[in-house]
């Protein structure tokens, strides 16, 4: 596509692209924004360099594409701002959001369609990056008897053991989201089909006995998660990232501890998961 208002550099063939010519915080044209929407639907994250955005112009710009998502297990961290999940790491952390590969809030029955990230402070010497897998690809990549065997599967997807604890705050008697998702789900804007899970949520597949879920899961994790799937982004301050949780996984490095890095992010409703 011949952009107009943008201009796309591609990151890697597989995922990815820098967007340019774009001030988050300010006014979006309806021409920019839908070359911006087709931009996220080509390369599945986008990136923005040097932006300043303020919590409600973050917020504004999520709220173009959708209603904005709450956290089921996060505190709002910032005063009148509970649409916004703070993400922080220094030299107390004992583990740090997004360590695992996963999709966003995946266990909710409405998963989000999409995070856009906002790096107020990355570590002070380098590190941080965040990983990005295409999971179109890694379901093209199947063998098609493997692909006609996972299209009649179903996969757990559970928070329980991801937020449980997790975010210093007396969680006792508070129920964590859990929903049934297809394993392979047709994106519902562009029609193709991704593989739909991910290590840091899905806990078995429903239709198998234990041995064989765990067996087949640990495969298709070890898959999705393949480096020629990916691209990587390292943040600078004023970095956003913008990412299509329906067809994205993501991995964040931690290998800057005790340094700092702070980051807010916006999350846009999705819809529940479906294959035809």
């Amino acid at each position: 596509m011949s952009y107009q208002s943008i201009e796309v550099r591609t990151l890697t063939p597989s995922i990815g692209a820098e967007i340019f010519g774009v001030d988050l915080g300010g006014t979006i044209g309806n021409q920019q924004f839908d070359e911006i929407h087709d931009a996220l639907l080509r390369h599945l994250v986008i990136f923005f360099r040097d932006q300043k955005m303020t919590p409600e112009q973050h917020k504004d710009f999520g709220r173009r594409f959708g209603k904005l998502h709450l956290h089921p297990a996060s505190p709002s961290m910032l005063a009148e701002h509970p649409e916004i999940l703070v993400i922080k790491a220094d030299e107390n952390s004992k583990r740090v959001a997004g360590e695992v590969w996963h999709s966003d809030v995946s266990c909710d029955p409405e998963p989000p369609m999409g995070s856009i990230l906002y790096m107020h402070q990355p570590p002070a010497n380098g590190g941080g990056d965040t990983m990005f897998a295409n999971m179109y690809v890694a379901y093209d990549k199947l063998s098609d008897p493997l692909k006609q065997f996972l299209a009649g599967l179903t996969a757990v997807h559970d928070g329980e053991h991801v937020y449980r604890g997790r975010y210093g705050i007396n969680d006792a008697g508070k129920t964590y989201p859990r929903a049934e998702h297809p394993v392979i789900r047709t994106h519902p804007e562009t029609g193709r089909k991704a593989l739909y899970v991910n290590r840091g949520f899905t806990t078995r597949i429903k239709e198998l006995n234990p041995n064989e879920s765990d067996a087949l899961l640990g495969m298709l994790f070890d898959h999705s998660e393949t480096p020629e799937f990916q691209c990587r982004f390292k943040w600078q301050e004023g970095s956003v990232a913008f990412w299509d949780n329906r067809a994205v996984i993501h991995h964040a490095m931690w290998d800057y501890h005790p340094l700092s890095r702070l980051a807010h992010r916006v999350t846009i409703c999705g819809n529940q998961p479906f294959y035809y």
